[in-house]
């Protein structure tokens, strides 16, 4: 009896001393709504996809919203469409506009980059051997870096998006060993920051983290799972965010930590131009939105890139919706 008594009290100190562990690295600053600084990733890309003009998009998202700190996917098959041909236009007009307005850019270079299918192969590349697609893309990245080096509003280079989620859309699996040659790659021309992205919900950070002068992470709430066949909403809290970073800083020291995309608009079981408003509604929505905004201040982060700045304007200018659009404004 006295061996069973004392057995369940090892049980229950070791449970108290797991339980105060798990508090403590859950602990972590969090900033007053005043320090907090916001951003939005733009993709001329999906702006298109919404039969939206997408430069008229991005001067609404610089000059109505005012936004001053911008993710830019410089995409592969935009860019280098034909092998060996390098078009520009689209993405000077956009970095240079954005030096007009004094907004900071950070530039994502890479075969996957964000947006569905996650890979922005060219079609040539797709007949090329793993070797000598890695070889291009490598080409791509040095022409891209060496082209917009001397460009002062680029504040970092963004090398490939969640690489480490390499099962989440079409792509190849992931070559560790070629990420690695991506970063040494923009290191050696340019000695801005790297930025190296993970998921937030679905992956162990230190990986990515070890990599990057800044980390950055993405934060949903609600989703369409594919897998499950249902809309989830994530049964964790914003100490879970917080846990994760101290667990990754053990192993990992960026010099910063940023929420990458920060959801901002649904993810439906279809393309949300495709969903009723209804089904838009499960899992975006101006009280949503509201929600996971102080939810992610609560999370401990200071930076965020909200994601689904062309879906406020496809709203506002398609369904005569401002409700998104016009609570951003207050946050830029």
């Amino acid at each position: 009896m006295f061996e069973k008594i004392k057995k369940t009290k090892n049980i229950l100190i070791l449970l108290i001393i797991f339980l105060f562990s798990l508090f403590l690295l859950s602990r972590g600053h969090i900033y007053d709504k005043d320090e907090l600084e916001y951003g939005v990733t733009f993709s001329k890309k999906q702006a298109e996809s919404l039969g939206l003009d997408w430069k008229k998009v991005y001067s609404a998202t610089l000059d109505e919203l005012n936004v001053k700190k911008l993710r830019l996917p410089a995409y592969w098959d935009e860019v280098e469409r034909e092998n060996g041909e390098f078009a520009w236009d689209d993405l000077d007009w956009q970095i240079e506009q954005a030096e007009k307005r004094g907004a900071r850019v950070i530039l994502a270079i890479g075969g996957r980059l964000p947006r569905w299918p996650e890979c922005h192969f060219p079609d040539w590349a797709e007949r090329l051997t793993k070797q000598e697609r890695e070889q291009k893309i490598l080409s791509y990245i040095a022409k891209t870096i060496n082209r917009y080096k001397d460009r002062k509003q680029i504040s970092a280079w963004q090398i490939e998006n969640e690489p480490f989620l390499s099962h989440f859309g079409d792509c190849p699996k992931l070559d560790v060993e070629f990420l690695d040659k991506e970063i040494s790659l923009a290191r050696e021309l340019d000695s801005r920051p790297i930025i190296v992205t993970d998921s937030g919900e679905l992956s162990v950070w230190i990986p990515a983290a070890r990599r990057a002068d800044i980390f950055g992470t993405t934060m949903y709430r609600d989703t369409y799972s594919e897998h499950l066949k249902r809309y989830i909403h994530y049964p964790i809290g914003p100490g879970f965010f917080r846990f994760k970073k101290n667990i990754a800083n053990l192993f990992a020291k960026p010099d910063q930590w940023v929420v990458i995309e920060l959801q901002a608009e649904p993810w439906a079981k279809t393309p949300y131009q495709y969903a009723t408003r209804e089904e838009r509604n499960k899992t975006m929505n101006l009280k949503k939105f509201r929600e996971i905004l102080e939810f992610a201040r609560r999370a401990g982060f200071k930076e965020f890139y909200l994601w689904g700045v062309e879906y406020w304007y496809w709203e506002r200018e398609m369904n005569g919706n401002s409700e998104m659009w016009n609570e951003a404004k207050l946050l830029f």
